[in-house]
């Protein structure tokens, strides 16, 4: 079993910045993957960001591109998401994941986290 719990959501305005946490524990098996989805009121969960355990490959979805950095810190068993320039369409709420191929799509991923609510005001 692998436990997810993320934090760092909030309020937030237009145009700023943040930074999500999901911290793992248990046991995860290499190789893996960690990744971020987000799902928007009446809306499908959707794919956001992810990285490979070895942290060498990120994969992002378009809508998040070039301001949005995924990373993880492995000694803290933690996976970052460093939004900048947040829009209104980014309020959702922000659930971490793990899947043990690279992937991003949301069927792959066997654990997942409570989530985030980030609200972007405009």
């Amino acid at each position: 079993q692998v436990q997810l719990v993320e934090s760092g959501g909030g309020l937030v305005q237009t145009g700023a910045s943040l930074r999500l946490s999901c911290v793992a524990s248990g046991r995860t098996f290499s190789p893996y993957t960690m990744g971020w989805f987000r799902q928007a009121p009446g809306k499908e969960r959707e794919f956001v960001a992810a990285i490979r355990w070895d942290r060498r490959l990120t994969y992002y979805a378009d809508s998040v591109k070039g301001r949005t950095t995924i990373s993880r810190d492995s000694a803290k068993n933690t996976v970052y998401l460093q939004m900048n320039s947040v829009k209104p369409d980014d309020t959702a709420v922000y659930f971490c994941a793990v899947a043990y191929s690279w992937t991003w799509s949301i069927g792959d991923y066997a654990y997942w986290g409570q989530g985030t609510q980030v609200t972007v005001s405009s």
